[in-house]
């Protein structure tokens, strides 16, 4: 069977996909107007007691990386078909979310959900690309958040330098990538953990946080990454390889 393209439509802006690397997710957000006093660290274990003691606390931001599957995209679709589109803009809503309508832009969109929630933003510098963008994302509403970063050159241009580094040579725009990057943050305005991926309907409360629990604590690794592992297990083994870096001080 053929399918008939239409010349005229629009094309998807499609990035090329960022490797998975801390320093690569680093130097994107500072050349983009972050604090070098935070950066990406990798989380080797989060059963290690001593290897997790090596990650700076407290713990801003956590990004899961992990291959897209049947059993994730069935969850995902479940999930959200009760929910309705997430329509929040304005200084009351609890976390500020952005919709991906970039292709391949998983991860980018991923970091944009770390520095624009919870500590973090405070980390961001007065005046830069980052701070004139977020200010400008609080306000709108996420169909006009996904235009913004669609229409900002200094985010392309950012993320076309991150891409072109790192330790293996970057897919082109157009191949498709399984791999996925989902956001934790804690929220400043309900202490809660709140689940953030552009391919949703919207940001997903994960439930409550202590005042002195960060995304890495072990109450939001069970409502976090725990309870995404639990489910694909219980699913039927799948793939279970994932990742995850965490957003810090950093060691310099």
């Amino acid at each position: 069977m053929s399918t008939t393209v239409d010349p005229s439509a629009p094309k998807r802006k499609r990035f090329i996909p960022l490797e998975n690397n801390p320093e690569v997710m680093s130097s994107l957000l500072h050349k983009l107007g972050l604090s070098p006093s935070l950066q990406f660290h990798d989380v080797f274990s989060i059963d290690d007691p001593d290897l997790l003691a090596f990650v700076p606390r407290p713990a801003h931001a956590l990004l899961l990386v992990f291959p897209v599957s049947e059993k994730y995209e069935k969850f995902r679709h479940e999930e959200d078909s009760s929910k309705p589109e997430y329509e929040g803009s304005g200084e009351g809503e609890p976390v500020v979310w952005y919709k991906q309508t970039i292709g391949n832009a998983c991860g980018l969109i991923g970091l944009l959900h770390g520095v624009s929630n919870g500590p973090a933003k405070a980390y961001i510098q007065g005046g830069s690309d980052l701070d004139r963008l977020v200010k400008s994302a609080v306000e709108l509403k996420p169909k006009e958040r996904a235009e913004l970063l669609e229409t900002t050159d200094a985010l392309e241009t950012a993320h076309q330098a991150a891409a072109a580094t790192g330790d293996t040579a970057a897919p082109a725009a157009e191949d498709s990538v399984d791999l996925h990057y989902v956001c934790f943050v804690k929220s400043e305005k309900n202490g809660h953990l709140w689940e953030m991926d552009g391919r949703r309907k919207g940001p997903l409360d994960r439930g409550a946080l202590g005042a002195d629990e960060d995304v890495l604590s072990p109450q939001a690794l069970e409502l976090g990454v725990r309870a995404f592992l639990k489910r694909e297990s219980e699913a039927g083994g799948g793939d279970l390889r994932f990742s995850l870096i965490v957003l810090a001080e950093s060691l310099d």
